[in-house]
């Protein structure tokens, strides 16, 4: 039945390649690895194919912040500036309001990247880094926020953006048994890393490119916390199931990611979207059996998803190399009755 209805999205949304796991009782019960790599070579998608997480990043990135926190390397509730002041946004003193906390929770009064139109009414020279609102006093969705944090990380961990990696690796990766997942370049993302298609064509500004962001020198050798994960469903099924078995984290870290953060609402697109609130790192949606925790990530030629059921121990985690995945993911919703 999931094999049908796998292929007919497949064949009605013109997916290329498609890598899903489904997870339950804590374990994952179905995966399939469909489609092509590339739409012109039509080489088969496998088991070891690599697509963009997209912001499927940032709930990684902040479980390996809340190990920190459990190590007593970085406090929630301490101001950013106390561990690394931040030059480009230093002329906005609202900034030193801005926490751990609020930065997991996109409450940091960042946008979500800095090149985008900012608001006339702010005066906003382009390109430059700027502040919505005061920071923890609503909601905006933020990579800028994550970008700041992993670079205060990386402070604190003595290394930089640059040079981070070896330690996701040794913290993270490896422990959630997560082999094939890195933020920055190597021989084997390199090797197996699918190419991404937009409007049913190989995207030819970022087919096989590494997510670069010329403005803030973000490019295959930095580690960028909120977007530049890549991945396959196995190992992002491994890390959901981690999180489910309350893995490597104290009681109170768990406790922390998973509660509601927010005193604010969330904005119109997000509630028509299912989600009711925001923990660390992770949306929360309600549903008639309770309380279920979900990402999307979409970096336009790769587009993926996740939920998880903490309490019934599962869920599925997708990702797709091209621009349908957010409607596949509405279509895998309704066929699982989410929604």
């Amino acid at each position: 039945m999931i094999d049908t209805f796998l292929q007919k999205q497949i064949d009605s949304l013109q997916l290329p390649g498609l890598s899903i796991a489904f997870i339950s009782k804590g374990k994952i019960v179905y995966h399939r690895a469909l489609g092509v790599t590339d739409i012109k070579t039509k080489t088969p998608i496998d088991e070891q194919s690599i697509f963009e997480a997209a912001s499927l990043s940032k709930p990684v990135f902040t479980y390996w912040v809340m190990k920190l926190v459990d190590r007593g390397i970085l406090n929630m509730d301490t101001p950013l500036y106390k561990y690394l002041p931040y030059p480009d946004i230093a002329q906005d003193e609202r900034y030193k309001l801005i926490t751990a906390r609020m930065v997991l929770s996109h409450q940091s009064g960042f946008p979500n990247w800095r090149f985008f139109t900012a608001d006339s009414s702010l005066h906003v020279k382009q390109g430059d880094l700027y502040l919505n609102f005061k920071p923890g006093t609503a909601f905006n969705y933020s990579g800028e926020g994550f970008l700041y944090l992993g670079k205060v990380v990386a402070h604190l961990l003595n290394c930089s953006l640059q040079n981070m990696e070896p330690l996701f690796e040794r913290e993270v990766a490896i422990p959630l048994h997560m082999p094939h997942s890195s933020y920055t370049a190597n021989p084997y993302i390199l090797k197996h890393k699918v190419r991404g298609h937009h409007d049913g064509h190989i995207d030819p500004a970022n087919g096989l490119n590494w997510p670069i962001i010329p403005s803030i020198s973000i490019d295959s050798n930095t580690f960028n916390p909120a977007a530049s994960l890549h991945t396959n469903a196995l190992d992002y099924a491994a890390f959901l199931i981690a999180l489910m078995n309350d893995q490597g984290l104290s009681t109170n870290s768990i406790h922390e990611m998973f509660r509601q953060q927010l005193t604010v609402p969330l904005p119109e697109d997000f509630r028509k979207a299912g989600y009711s609130a925001w923990g660390l790192g992770i949306a929360i949606a309600q549903i008639p059996s309770g309380a279920i925790y979900l990402h999307s990530g979409n970096n336009g030629n790769f587009q993926s998803a996740f939920m998880m059921d903490k309490a019934r121990q599962s869920g599925y985690v997708f990702f797709t190399n091209c621009d349908h995945g957010n409607t596949f993911n509405e279509k895998l919703e309704a066929f699982l009755s989410l929604k």
